[in-house]
């Protein structure tokens, strides 16, 4: 089955000093980087995902800005696609799937920000669509969210997501055992 990856909003805004500052989004865009590579030696097809905000009012991944740029440790390469998004589901909207059905791609190799917002949406979205999934954990990153006046630290944000996207939608692993 042919695979692809796919790096999903891994844009300016999200790093130190960006308008919506993720933890440890530093550390998972290394890991992506490290995927990107991985696949740009072997051949394989990479997508990148940029999402565009077109919120009134919105505060981050505003058109125009350096913050809605793709990051440059995965900078895309001329012939890769840039596919872009107004929602969290990658495919809403957009001609991702067109794009992996001419390459006639049958797995989707995920990783990006944030994770539970893009990552949950675009996975669950391509497992629906019949793609088998793997989710790098490593590479993914969020923030602290509030629920009921409780901060709910961005680790316990990402373990939650994960282990509900592990099994049914998704194999979860690191970059490191995935790259084995």
């Amino acid at each position: 089955m042919k695979r692809a990856l796919l790096l999903v909003d891994i844009q300016n805004d999200y790093f130190t000093g960006g308008a919506m500052q993720l933890v440890g989004m530093e550390a998972a865009a290394g890991k992506a980087s490290a995927l990107l590579q991985y696949f740009r030696e072997r051949s394989e097809p990479v997508c990148h995902v940029q999402h565009i905000s077109k919120r009134a009012g919105a505060t981050f991944f505003v058109p125009g800005t350096k913050g809605a740029e793709i990051h440059p440790a995965v900078e895309p390469l001329p012939a890769e696609p840039v596919v872009t998004k107004y929602f969290p589901n990658s495919f809403r909207g957009t001609n991702l799937l067109d794009l992996l059905k001419k390459e006639e791609v049958g797995q989707l190799v995920i990783c990006g920000a944030m994770s539970q917002m893009c990552i949950d949406a675009t996975t669950r979205a391509a497992f629906d669509l019949g793609f088998k999934c793997t989710v790098i954990e490593d590479a993914c990153a969020t923030r602290n969210l509030t629920f009921k006046g409780e901060v709910v630290p961005a680790w316990s944000v990402h373990g939650a997501f994960m282990a509900a996207l592990q099994g049914i939608y998704a194999e979860v692993v690191s970059a490191g055992d995935f790259m084995k």
